[in-house]
């Protein structure tokens, strides 16, 4: 059976949000698996997957290091980087990470870069490594909520962003990406959010997929656009 490592990041802490899903969807992963698979067919019948969850502090100088020392220690196959955004009423795939920090409220450093380079020499953007189209697939099949995501802003969630697709752009191959969740909220609720639980399905999806598309790599699968 092949062995697949799998390292999914969020972040530690939001000012006046309780329960972080950035934290608790990773956290349940891992406890929980990714579950069966759907029959023999199933990529995912033939893998081992292991899940190796880390928290990120909201720091511009700070977030790439911390997860890259759990990327070292790890030497994983797949990198998924989580964050929350606040004003989504579903989950986010983000579409595109681009080189450039700037932001009017500090991080948790209390650094408030304007309109500065994430890395000088760098491209100005990295496109997701992962397979968007087949995740919308699963999600709507379970009916959660989400939609495609331009860019991840410009504050430390599109920092890591970045720096993790500058880094698995040296890789042989690693996929890597980031997703955004909304604020926990009720079911059927009119405000932004979405319940826990229907986050960690989502968060199992998206592992699921990658996954599978890292085993059986299709361009059927991929949407940027």
């Amino acid at each position: 059976m092949r062995e697949l490592n799998v390292v999914i990041s969020g972040f530690d802490h939001y000012d006046g949000v309780d329960v972080n899903p950035a934290i608790e969807v990773p956290k349940a992963i891992a406890e929980r698996g990714l579950g069966p698979a759907s029959g023999p067919d199933d990529p995912l019948d033939q893998v081992e997957v292991t899940i190796h969850v880390v928290s990120i502090p909201v720091s511009f100088a700070k977030a790439w290091p911390t997860l890259k020392e759990t990327i070292e220690a790890t030497r994983p196959d797949i990198v998924i980087a989580t964050g929350l955004k606040h004003s989504a009423r579903g989950v986010m795939l983000e579409r595109c990470a681009t080189n450039l920090m700037d932001t009017a409220k500090p991080d948790a450093d209390n650094v408030t870069p304007r309109r500065e380079p994430i890395d000088p020499e760098g491209p100005a953007a990295y496109w997701t490594r992962l397979p968007l189209r087949s995740i919308l697939n699963d999600f709507a099949d379970d009916s959660i909520p989400a939609t495609l995501s331009s860019d991840a802003g410009t504050f430390v969630c599109n920092s890591l962003f970045y720096n993790l697709l500058n880094w698995t752009a040296t890789q042989e191959r690693v996929l890597g990406g980031f997703v955004s969740f909304p604020l926990v909220g009720p079911a059927h609720s009119s405000q932004n959010g979405l319940p826990l639980e229907q986050q960690i399905a989502a968060g199992r999806d998206v592992v699921r997929e990658v996954v599978r598309y890292y085993l059986k790599p299709s361009s059927s699968d991929i949407l940027i656009a």
